[in-house]
């Protein structure tokens, strides 16, 4: 039977023209100190008191072992907004950086998949209502900056633990196919008895489109046919979100 899927340079920067590269991080003694004064500083201080652009620093020390790199920090900064979009970004839109290469990229996506990891260690295997802020926050660091739309779904026993997080798929900017028989069906698979759809808008705006709702009442609908709850539709912006049970469309 078949199924149907509903639709639902290291040339100045604006901005950085008056920034010199001091003497003490063009190479030698020199660099080493301001690496080994700066890794100091973040552990005494602490991470609340480190800005974004040495934060990136400590990060991109790994790469590039013998370079300076706070021009580099500064410029992906300037590129990309903060630290959290600089880390979440594609491999593709990262390597079009003057400066960026495949070192680079590899300890960003590391710095990426451990802060996603710790996030989804928070919520895992726990009750979702007693861990609410921390299951957005996860949500949040898994999807807030993809560049297409990802739908997942979020599987809960009967006392409302959180027993799977599964990527259903990822489509276009604005379109991702969803198949409720299919998510039924792995509902069954999982003696799951409901789930959370979650879903993110690559254009920033949480706002639910009339496929997004259209979507969310068939889901329903589906789970009830079967004794499954849908408890609630997350749709995922780039710092907000939605709650269909908190908008009341649920």
């Amino acid at each position: 039977m078949s199924q149907t899927a509903i639709q639902h340079s290291d040339t100045s920067l604006p901005g950085f023209e008056a920034i010199r590269v001091p003497a003490y991080e063009k190479g030698g003694e020199g660099l080493h100190g301001h690496r080994t004064r700066l890794r100091e500083k973040f552990m005494q201080r602490g991470p609340d008191a480190i800005p974004d652009d040495e934060v990136l620093e400590l990060v991109l020390f790994r790469a590039i072992p013998r370079r300076e790199v706070r021009s580099l920090a500064r410029r992906l900064l300037y590129e990309f907004g903060d630290f959290n979009r600089v880390v979440c970004s594609s491999p593709a839109r990262l390597s079009q950086v003057q400066g960026v290469g495949s070192a680079v990229i590899q300890e960003l996506k590391i710095v990426q998949i451990a802060a996603q990891r710790l996030a989804r260690a928070k919520v895992l295997h726990r009750e979702v209502l007693s861990c609410w802020e921390a299951l957005l926050d996860y949500c949040q660091t898994q999807m807030a900056h993809l560049e297409v739309e990802e739908f997942r779904i979020l599987y809960l026993d009967r006392k409302n633990i959180l027993i799977a997080d599964e990527r259903q798929g990822s489509g276009t900017v604005g379109h991702v196919p969803v198949f409720p028989r299919e998510i039924v069906k792995r509902a069954l698979e999982l003696n799951a008895s409901a789930f959370i759809m979650v879903h993110n808008h690559p254009s920033g705006d949480p706002t639910p489109s009339a496929a997004d709702v259209a979507m969310t009442k068939a889901m329903c609908e589906a789970g009830k046919a079967l004794d499954i709850k849908l408890h609630d539709h997350l749709i995922i912006g780039k710092s907000n979100h939605l709650s269909f049970r908190s908008e009341g469309l649920l």
